[in-house]
């Protein structure tokens, strides 16, 4: 009856059954299964249970928001106290109650007597009379003079479970009955041989009672609309919860001066993130906590929300950067926590993952600083959930499959190598699912591997790899200068087959590329497998599943896909998510973080989405022209998502070193002019900021320049600064102190943001990728850097040539250069023009999906300085707690 009514109200109902074996395990484990599904909104449990399992744990297990039985403890316990609200009323006592309500029966100050004291109708029904302001008694098959109590009572509902019970002749005349018994009795005259009859004998009852309920087709049809009406609430309270994300802000005491970074990430009580997540609409099944604060969330939620409307994207640019930085991370917080704690949108900070070789380097941790950072900053900046770890290990897993099976293929000859490769097992030789891949790009289309030719089986054991073309290396998450060029394969066991090579860090690594860029698990098990690591003997690219490895280097981040969840300062949420290098790589945390925060911050259909709509504050890395470029034209060219508003973050300090101010270097005393009003100067090197700001503009997205506020900075600089960012076609420019106030100090940018947001945009792409591969090089060097010209050197002309004619010349471009400069030369200093910018290399990311050329003398592994961050890093043997970082 249950399924067929639902089906006829439109409601999905699946019937689960179980063997009357079934332990108390299973079935707690399938409704746990149950409960953290989103797609279910109902949950009921058909009693009675097979005498070994427990019916109070199994009911008690429902989750209280899809008990829609309401038999969990939560819900009954709601019921039965004064002022109590339950989720859900069971259904049968509910039902109970519409009768009257709809008979019209009045029931304040009646007299009501229950017949039963169970916890199906018996109890539920009397909190409900009670509730209804009844003068309620409950009795039983044991309660001596129940006639007296039945005589004097004006509402009857009896629930006992015996066929005709009470008597017409016990009740007032004018009751009324409600008949809740479901009794079988014989009767000859039936089929079936016997028929369904109430705990009241109805035909005496009848002759005394104003109103009674048959048996059947009184009660029962109502127990069956009171739980479909029950689904309905429930799919409608999980609907509007939904839609309700509401994040509660963390307090912050705010103390001048402005302590640590890693003191002010201490003394805050983070949220535990099972919190945050339910704020923001992130139910348990999509959430895998690591610890207290921090975890993964699953994909599976973009399938979830894929109806909402996305929320406002904003991307945070800068200035060309001192080596000290100007804040940008720190405004991204800042704004993030403005917006979200203070302005009342909801709003994700989107960031990438801190490599560890500039935590224990030269800059130091990426979570922001002051009161606007993420936290815990010490939690954030050393390894998180190993996302960067996991990069590492399929990345060199891919560099030692190289060397391995080169040295394989030169000390095997082909039958011996092949057998190898695809062994007999159990007396049958089986390819590999990876190895169809192989066959397919070599036209063998066949299935049984002892059908291959002798030419077939030499084209797909011999990869014949030209050593001097491999590209790919091994990578290490550490500023290690020394690993820049070794040799390999020195050790008598690998039979002379040395090989000149060298180490990237681990941020640099197409791996880490591929990450940010992907948009699903399939979609990165397809870019893993088309990685190019270099060129055969005959000049064919070779990828990484021509080696078998794509498969393994997918299930080593199959993890790291899944987005990391903590929270800034304030309480707001931030996505953690890939972390490639902003110089050497395109800088960007992931595409797939951002969706999912555009969907938790988007619109139902029926919401305003211009009032209603929350924001993503995503980062681009170090300035416009290198971390901004490669956003709109690799980022969002492959997303698909278009920003409405780019910041581009600007600073009194740095605009005074393109104006001609002395250079700065960490650990110096900064000079004098640094800390002291000079116009002059300032106004001279704002000429930096103009041409970032035109380089935004020329995407047709509206830009807002966030000055980042220092506190020697004078009014009177911080007004050149704004009228020479409206002179060079801001929309505004606008003063920000969210370092030494957190989301206080960024209101005011908040709601420029805002209001940025709301203006139209007329999106472009700097290039398309028609045309050569020089073309698009030379377009953004003269158009985002100023550049007069570009010269190539052989080598990279010869890699481009390479790489056209492999089929890979329509692919977008990533230039690796100095963050310093808007040039290739770090001394270069404001907006430098007529210069030629020199390309030494081009190497290809062919899974990430673009060309990568290296400028002048930029490097893919840094360097440690002479002082290193690592020698203040310490820990507290008694706490536990991690000093020194910064």
């Amino acid at each position: 009856m249950k399924l067929k009514a639902a089906e006829e109200c439109g409601i999905a109902c699946e019937l689960i059954k179980f063997d009357e074996s079934v332990t108390e395990a299973e079935l707690i484990t399938r409704l746990q299964q149950l409960n953290n599904d989103p797609s279910v909104h109902g949950i009921l449990v058909q009693l009675p249970l097979p005498d070994h399992v427990s019916e109070y744990a199994v009911t008690s297990i429902v989750a209280s928001e899809k008990d829609v039985d309401g038999f969990g403890t939560s819900n009954i316990g709601e019921l039965a106290k004064r002022g109590g609200h339950p989720a859900f009323i069971p259904c049968t006592p509910k039902g109970v109650m519409v009768l009257l309500e709809e008979a019209g029966v009045t029931l304040s100050g009646k007299n009501a007597v229950v017949v039963g004291r169970s916890d199906i109708v018996g109890s539920p029904v009397s909190y409900l009379l009670k509730n209804a302001d009844a003068t309620v008694t409950v009795c039983h098959s044991k309660t001596a003079g129940l006639e007296h109590y039945l005589k004097n009572a004006d509402v009857v509902v009896v629930a006992i479970g015996q066929p005709g019970f009470v008597k017409g002749e016990w009740l007032k005349e004018g009751a009324v009955v409600i008949d809740v018994g479901t009794n079988y009795i014989p009767d000859v005259t039936k089929k079936s041989g016997s028929r369904l009859v109430g705990d009241v004998d109805f035909e005496s009852a009848f002759q005394v009672a104003s109103f009674i309920t048959p048996v059947p087709g009184g009660v029962g049809p109502m127990t069956v609309a009171m739980l479909l009406q029950n689904v309905v609430d429930a799919t409608t309270q999980s609907f509007n919860a939904q839609k309700q994300r509401h994040v509660v802000p963390l307090p912050i005491k705010l103390l001048d001066p402005v302590p640590s970074d890693i003191a002010i990430s201490r003394a805050q009580a983070p949220k535990h993130i099972t919190q945050i997540a339910t704020e923001i609409g992130i139910s348990p099944s999509e959430l895998e906590p690591y610890g207290a604060y921090k975890a993964k969330v699953d994909l599976g939620i973009l399938k979830r929300l894929a109806h909402r409307r996305d929320g406002r994207y904003v991307v945070v640019t800068g200035i060309t950067p001192t080596p000290l930085g100007e804040g940008k991370s720190t405004t991204t917080m800042g704004l993030a926590q403005a917006l979200g704690a203070h302005v009342g949108r909801l709003t994700f900070a989107n960031v990438r993952q801190p490599s560890q070789g500039p935590t224990f380097g030269i800059k130091g941790g990426a979570a922001g600083g002051g009161y606007s950072q993420v936290i815990p900053m010490d939690e954030f900046n050393l390894h998180l959930t190993g996302d960067i770890h996991a990069i590492t290990a399929a990345n060199n897993l891919l560099a030692a499959a190289i060397d391995t099976r080169m040295f394989h293929e030169n000390t095997q000859k082909d039958g011996p190598l092949y057998r190898r490769l695809v062994p007999a097992k159990n007396g049958k030789r089986e390819f590999a699912p990876v190895m169809f891949r192989r066959l397919k790009k070599l036209g063998i289309e066949k299935t049984d591997p002892d059908s291959l030719t002798e030419d077939e089986i030499h084209r797909f054991a011999r990869l014949d790899i030209d050593p001097d073309t491999i590209t790919w290396k091994r990578v290490l998450d550490v500023n290690d200068r020394h690993l820049r060029g070794i040799t390999i394969g020195t050790a008598p066991t690998e039979k002379g087959a040395t090989r000149q090579t060298g180490f990237d860090i681990s941020v640099a690594s197409e791996c880490m590329a591929i990450l940010a860029l992907s948009t699903d698990l399939p979609d990165l098990r397809e870019r893993l497998g088309k990685m190019v690591i270099g060129s055969s003997k005959g000049g064919d690219p070779v990828t990484c599943d021509d080696l078998g490895a794509g498969g393994a280097l997918a299930a080593l981040m199959r993890d790291a896909i899944k987005p990391n969840l903590m929270q800034t300062l304030e309480g707001t949420p931030v996505f953690v998510h890939a972390g490639p290098f902003a110089n050497i790589s395109i800088g960007n945390s992931s595409i797939i973080a951002d969706k999912m925060a555009l969907k938790l911050a988007g619109t139902e259909p029926d919401e305003d989405h211009s009032s209603k709509a929350g924001f993503v504050v995503t980062e681009a890395g170090f300035d416009f022209t290198m971390g901004g470029e490669r956003f709109f034209n690799i980022k969002c060219r492959t997303s698909g998502l278009v920003p409405d508003v780019v910041v581009v973050v600007a600073t009194v300090r740095a605009l005074k070193v393109h104006g001609g101010g002395p250079p700065i270097s960490p650990g110096a005393p900064l000079n004098a002019v640094y800390k002291e009003e000079n116009v002059e100067i300032l106004r001279k090197g704002c000429v930096n900021l103009a041409k970032h700001v035109a380089n935004a503009r020329s995407y047709g997205v509206p830009v807002v320049v966030a000055i980042n506020k220092f506190s020697t900075d004078t009014p009177t600089e911080i007004e050149v600064i704004r009228e020479e960012a409206i002179k060079a076609g801001a929309e505004d420019a606008i003063l920000a102190n969210h370092w030494a106030e957190g989301g206080k100090g960024a209101i005011d940018l908040a709601k420029g943001i805002i209001s940025a947001a709301e203006k139209p945009k007329d999106f472009k792409l700097l290039y398309s990728l028609e045309g050569t591969v020089q073309e698009r090089i030379e377009k953004i060097a003269r158009d985002m850097y100023g550049a007069a010209d570009v010269e190539f050197s052989e080598l990279a002309q010869k890699k481009v040539d390479t790489y056209t004619r492999q089929g890979f010349g329509n692919l977008p471009i990533c230039i690796a250069k100095t963050q310093y400069s808007l040039s290739h030369d770090p001394d270069l200093k404001g907006a430098p023009t007529g210069f030629t910018v020199p390309i030494r290399d081009v190497r290809m990311a062919a899974g990430a999906g673009y060309l990568y050329a290296l400028a002048a003398d930029i490097q893919t592994i840094p360097g440690l300085p002479t002082a290193p961050g690592y020698l203040n890093v310490d820990v507290d043997t008694e706490s536990g707690e991690i000093d020194g970082l910064f």
